[in-house]
């Protein structure tokens, strides 16, 4: 298997977009419910602490395929943007949006190697 990419720009982008998803996320649904609010950080945050990828990170509690950390970082994202365009300014909104994208852009080469990790230990196993 391949060495994980380094990827310091995309870890500091993939972060950023995560602290707004925390934030921009409870603050949008705090005016519907607290517990929605508090639950929404409890699945942003506690899901990518729980399941990693072998390899992405230092210390995995209950390993997934790579698939599954790219279906993680898409939901921060996803969260970021949606809930950024609810909470805040446009203008604001405009910004997260922004980074967000360059976010997809600048995640590529993790992706690619997290399925091509995937396709290695489905070789390994069949």
């Amino acid at each position: 298997m391949q060495p994980r990419p380094d990827d310091r720009a995309a870890s500091a982008l993939r972060f950023l977009t995560e602290i707004i998803a925390w934030v921009a996320t409870p603050w949008a649904l705090a005016s519907y419910s607290w517990v929605l609010a508090v639950l929404s950080v409890v699945v942003l945050i506690g899901l990518p602490t729980l399941f990693a990828t072998p390899g992405d990170k230092p210390q995995v509690m209950i390993p997934v395929p790579g698939w599954v950390t790219i279906t993680l970082v898409l939901l921060q994202l996803v969260a970021a943007v949606v809930s950024s365009w609810a909470a805040w300014p446009a203008w604001a909104a405009v910004v997260v949006t922004g980074l967000a994208v360059v976010c997809l852009f600048t995640e590529r080469r993790r992706w690619l190697w997290l399925l091509a990790a995937d396709r290695a230990r489905g070789r390994r196993t069949a």
